[in-house]
């Protein structure tokens, strides 16, 4: 028998700085960052949480505006046309509007309106999976109504199993308490339980307030995220100091940060997208690229399989 040999993956990653409410000039910026991305060049782009709108929206009136369709909307329109011209699959984060049905007759200003989601496409431009964020954070929880779970998609090698994260998915869900020893790490252990091959984490990820501020990355919340994905790479439980039963099935696991950069009304966000490779029982995460805090451009990234 011939063994084919296996093909590497490729990520691009797109980090910039979105003005909020400015959906035009925001898939304008982009466009013209994904110029230079050759066709069959990449296997995915990743672009970050609610990227074409800006994030932070105070409350369901100020982002009523800029919700979208979950298959029609500017972001799955941007994703859809890239992934055909790129011939690869495209994923996005954007603020999903609510079925009618989903929001209860006579309902007040407190309820959600919409879903802080993503949309992936595939390379003939059909729409592959939405996802709804699971754990909402403060600012998410004045507009959206969470999700139901984290995702997971199977897709054709390279990728292979893809889970799919939205920034505050990568914390502690309420009532927000963890150690380091104890956990719980909620989507870390998803994707050992459905052995993931890539994690992909699209993030409004906000500025750490330790460390230097002239440092040109965000170690501090490198740190962190490295930290909330711990099952991915450690070599012991740390509560009983036992080595890790390894099923022989394991792989290691890319994982993916792609956050956005720049300042939207009075708060700075961290920059910083990652590149990750972890695997169980190796006593640390292997960190092989990062981009600046304040960096805006593409960078792809490639992952021998």
């Amino acid at each position: 028998m011939v063994s084919i040999p296996k093909l590497p993956l490729r990520i691009a990653v797109v980090q910039f700085s979105p003005k909020i409410g400015q959906i035009r000039g925001n898939i304008a910026r982009a466009t013209e960052l994904c110029k230079t991305i050759e066709p069959h060049s990449v296997d995915l782009v990743c672009l970050p949480e609610m990227i074409f709108t800006g994030y932070t929206f105070p409350d369901a009136t100020s982002i009523s505006s800029v919700l979208e369709e979950p298959s029609s909307g500017p972001t799955s329109t941007f994703c859809a046309e890239l992934a055909e011209r790129l011939r690869c699959y495209v994923v996005a984060g954007y603020p999903e509007r609510l079925h009618p049905e989903e929001v209860p007759s006579g309902a007040d200003e407190d309820q959600p309106v919409g879903a802080n989601s993503a949309v992936m496409y595939g390379p003939n431009g059909d729409l592959i999976n939405n996802y709804r964020k699971t754990n909402l954070y403060e600012t998410d929880a004045t507009w959206a109504k969470a999700g139901t779970g984290f995702a997971t998609i199977k897709l054709p090698p390279p990728l292979r199993t893809v889970c799919l994260g939205i920034c505050m998915d990568l914390n502690a869900q309420p009532p927000y308490d963890w150690t380091i020893e104890e956990g719980p790490y909620e989507l870390a252990s998803h994707c050992l339980d459905h052995k993931a091959d890539v994690l992909i984490l699209l993030n409004a990820w906000l500025q750490s307030e330790k460390g230097s501020q002239e440092d040109d990355t965000d170690w501090s919340t490198l740190n962190f995220w490295a930290t909330r994905l711990r099952p991915l790479w450690a070599e012991s439980d740390n509560s009983s100091d036992k080595p890790i039963l390894i099923p022989p099935d394991v792989r290691r696991t890319v994982v993916i940060a792609c956050n956005r950069s720049g300042e939207e009304n009075g708060v700075k966000f961290a920059g910083s997208s990652a590149y990750f490779d972890m695997k169980v029982g190796s006593g640390r995460p292997r960190l092989l690229d990062v981009m600046g805090k304040d960096e805006e451009g593409v960078r792809i990234w490639t992952s021998p399989q």
